[in-house]
Parts: C-alpha cells; structure tokens; sequence
C-alpha cells in the first residue's frame, strides 16, 4: 500500500511538472483567491480581539452612601459578589481614587489639587467587572436596589450602542468570510476541473488499457492535494511574515490605541488550520468531482 501511494504521488508530481502551464493556472487561482481570503481573516480576526478587549473594559462603578459605615460598606461588597454573573469587586478608597486623579489630568495641574484633600472630595467606590460583558447593564440594575448604595454608574447608554455596533460588525465580517470562502471554493474547484479536463483523453487511454477507476484517481487526486498545499502555503508564508513584520514594529498594539493586536503564534496556528484546511478540501473536492465524469461506464 504505502509503495502504491508513493507511485501515486510521484505520478502526480510529474504530471504538475508535466502540464506546467495548467498547473501554474492552478497555483495562481488557488494561491490569490486564498491570499485575500487569509489577508481578510486577518482582520476579522484582529477585529474580534479589539471587540473583546474594549467589551472587557467595561465596569460598573459602584458609590456608597456618605452614611454607609464600615461595616454596611463590607456587607454590601459581599453581597455584590454573590450575585451571579459578577466576576470580581474591587475596594477603591478615597486615597486611591484621588492619587488616580492627581496621575491622570497630569502634574501641570499639581498646583489645582494642593489645596484639597482626598477625605472630602471624593466617595469610597467598588469596581465590579461581570464574566459575561453584556451582562454588565443587567448587574448595574441589580446593584441599584441594593441599601446604602448611592450611584451606579454601569455606562449602559455607551454599553448598549458598543453591543450594537459590534454584533452589526461581527455579522457584516461574517457575511462576508463565508462570501469570500464559497468564492474561494468555486474558483479554485473550476481550475482544477479545467486541467484536468484538458487530459480527458489520458484517462480515456487508461481506461482502454484496463486500469481500474482508482488507479486513475489517485494521481489526480494526488495533484489536487500538492495545489492545495503548495496554494495555501504561498499565500499563508507572505501573510504571516508580513503580519509578524507588523506587529514587532508598532510593538503588538493599533497605531497609538492601547487595543491589543492577535498574538503572531495564535493568529498564525488558526489561519494555517483555515488556509490549509480549505486548499486540501478544495484540492480534493475538485479532484474527485472532475475525475468522475470521466470514469463514467
């Protein structure tokens, strides 16, 4: 067995080799429709990191009564974290809060601050964080009812359009990968389909001669794997030396934006599994259905 797939193998090797011109027509259709397909996952996939990482910014900040005592203070951050949904509360006094707010409006403003004091500007707050960030609008309505709770700001009105944004975004990428993907299935199975139409009378002469239906497959099953493989490769080497060129020179984030980009290793394992994934299916696919109408009795 494994000497009759090296024979194949080899056979159809020499038969890309051989049909150079329809071969390189192969090469070209599968390597460029899989390049705007990979370069497109790229930044959907980008796309959904952003999305993830500005949905799990979002909070719920959480002011006590200025009548709260200590001991209200503690119980109602133990209440907060049995609520389900709620993935974690932070304690944040009014030390903190005020050293924070002296850090982000700069030291220019140093001289502003010096005459106030943290006891009497601002409130002790919680910051909670929910597992699921679209739960967070519902967690804020809940932590309202709770007693000596003042304030809650939860951003709903931001919150609200962000999910509709990305959900519109999300849909619209997807709509539009699965286009991309079905394009990409078309051409490259009617470019296979034309070479291997061009040698119907190789496997005419096959036949005549008494070789069996998978004898004959096997080699043009066996090409459509290497386009499959050699397209796919192409395509997925440029894109991801490009995209690593990218991410070590504007250092791992978007522009001067603190989003996050994908990971070079994770971006790279999921788009060899998609490129190579679909050139072999294709390869394959095309192969089989091409060959069959000929080995019709």
């Amino acid at each position: 067995m494994k000497i009759r797939l090296l024979r194949h193998f080899r056979e159809g090797l020499k038969n890309l080799i051989r049909n150079g011109w329809m071969t390189f027509a192969s090469l070209s259709a599968v390597g460029i429709t899989l390049l705007i397909l990979g370069v497109t996952l790229v930044i959907a996939m980008n796309a959904q990191q952003m999305s993830n990482y500005i949905t799990g910014q979002l909070q719920i900040n959480v002011f006590y009564k200025m009548t709260a005592t200590p001991a209200e203070e503690k119980q109602i951050m133990a209440e907060i974290q049995s609520i389900p949904g709620v993935k974690s509360v932070q304690f944040v006094s009014k030390q903190q809060e005020f050293a924070q707010l002296k850090k982000s409006i700069g030291s220019q403003y140093n001289d502003v601050l010096s005459g106030l004091s943290a006891s009497n500007t601002l409130p002790d707050k919680l910051i909670v964080k929910a597992v699921d960030p679209r739960q967070t609008v519902t967690l804020g309505t809940e932590i309202k009812t709770l007693p000596q709770v003042s304030k809650v700001q939860d951003g709903s009105e931001v919150a609200n359009k962000l999910f509709r944004f990305l959900d519109v975004v999300r849909n619209i990428g997807l709509a539009f990968v699965v286009g991309l993907v079905v394009t990409a299935m078309f051409l490259i199975s009617n470019t296979i389909k034309i070479t291997i139409f061009s040698r119907r009378r190789e496997i005419e002469i096959m036949r005549l001669v008494g070789a069996t239906n998978w004898f004959i497959r096997w080699p043009f099953l066996t090409e459509g794997i290497l386009i499959g493989a050699i397209g796919a490769a192409v395509p997925f080497l440029a894109i991801f030396f490009a995209y690593r060129m990218a991410y070590d020179r504007i250092g791992g984030a978007f522009l001067s934006i603190a989003f996050p980009l994908m990971p070079v290793a994770g971006l790279a394992s999921k788009l060899a599994l998609v490129l190579f994934g679909l050139g072999l299916f294709i390869g394959i696919w095309g192969g089989i259905m091409s060959v069959r109408r000929f080995l019709r009795v």
